[in-house]
């Protein structure tokens, strides 16, 4: 009888916790919608301005997500040198565009370049991920996992070191063949084309990679690796060349950031992949990490959140900005830690 009663007391418990949860994070959803809602209000050509900035700037966190979900979906890693390959990925986008081909203005001399430094781009990303996976990753699968995570972090400042030597302490400005004053108005809100080339991009790889994940015989590999390695090996799967195609598609996806994010920005630092990286990982666990689609979703929201509260009226302004990514990352953890789009899962010890 009073196991009954303390099991009765626990459910209750239980579920008046995952009211109180649910009731939270209502209110704050409520919060957030009521910040728009002013800010629109009090400026709605302003509102719109920062809103394209954020989806720009969001788009190409969820480029890096991208690769972020990919390899946990599949190892449940979390690779912290990815953000620093991105950064890798910057610097050799400029070099190849400025010094290598000599293209730094708008033209189509220019777009044409800018298309083959992004395959260069993107199979350098894939091929440094592919050798990350197999000289630091491969012995590491059954040891336990702070040991993985701690080569992820040596590996991230080996690449940040590497950034530094070759692009300087300094951050240098190079020229762009995308036209920061071209575009079009729309009600007085201005549209550039590159806002339009990153979106693009953006959605042509995320249905690339959905395609690839779900119709191709080497995706379905990916995913019942994902689910069991061991019965995917009895099932004919090579475990060990589907986790490095994986890891070459995350590269990939960082190296067509860094092409899309250095022509947009025009600015190459070796400390930007740290600080990208992070705001991607936050995007990730937003939209629920392992998911394709909430990665990008989870992208383009704190990029959007990131855009308000820089330039809104009612923003905290540029030096709260990196508070408010982190703030969020907090919040999803505690009452959402699986994600806008995750599942949750238990496991069994």
């Amino acid at each position: 009888m009073t196991s009954l009663v303390a099991s009765f007391s626990k459910g209750r418990t239980i579920r008046l916790s995952e009211v109180v949860e649910r009731t939270a994070a209502g209110i704050l959803v409520l919060g957030v919608l009521a910040w728009v809602i002013l800010n629109l209000a009090k400026a709605p050509t302003q509102f719109f301005t920062v809103l394209l900035a954020g989806l720009n700037n969001g788009a190409l966190f969820a480029l890096i997500a991208l690769g972020y979900t990919l390899v946990y979906g599949i190892i449940e890693l979390i690779n912290f040198a990815h953000g620093d390959l991105f950064m890798l990925g910057t610097i050799l986008c400029a070099n190849m565009m400025a010094n290598w081909l000599g293209l730094t203005k708008p033209g189509l001399t220019g777009f044409l370049g800018l298309i083959l430094t992004m395959i260069v781009v993107m199979i350098f990303g894939a091929t440094v991920n592919m050798g990350a996976e197999f000289f630091a990753y491969r012995r590491l699968r059954n040891a336990p996992k702070l040991a993985p995570l701690i080569t992820a972090v040596g590996l991230s400042f080996i690449f940040q070191n590497i950034g530094q030597r070759v692009n300087g302490s300094s951050p240098k400005q190079w020229g762009t063949v995308f036209d920061p004053q071209s575009g079009f108005s729309v009600a007085g809100v201005r549209i550039r084309w590159s806002f339009l080339v990153v979106l693009t991009v953006t959605a042509l790889l995320l249905l690339g990679l959905t395609y690839i994940v779900q119709r191709t015989r080497q995706g379905k590999a990916m995913r019942a690796t994902a689910q069991d390695q061991d019965g995917a090996r009895l099932m004919g799967v090579n475990v060990n060349a589907t986790i490095s195609f994986t890891f070459a598609l995350g590269g990939a996806m960082a190296g067509a950031a860094a092409v899309l994010y250095m022509e947009t920005i025009g600015t190459t630092r070796f400390e930007a992949g740290f600080q990208l990286g992070l705001i991607a990982f936050t995007a990730a666990v937003l939209g629920g990490i392992g998911n394709l689609v909430g990665a990008v979703i989870g992208g383009l929201l704190i990029g959007v959140i990131q855009g308000l509260n820089d330039g809104a009226p009612y923003g905290l302004g540029q030096d709260w900005s990196q508070t408010v990514v982190f703030s969020i990352l907090i919040l999803v953890l505690v009452f959402k830690p699986e994600g806008l789009l995750g599942r949750r899962t238990t496991e069994k010890v």
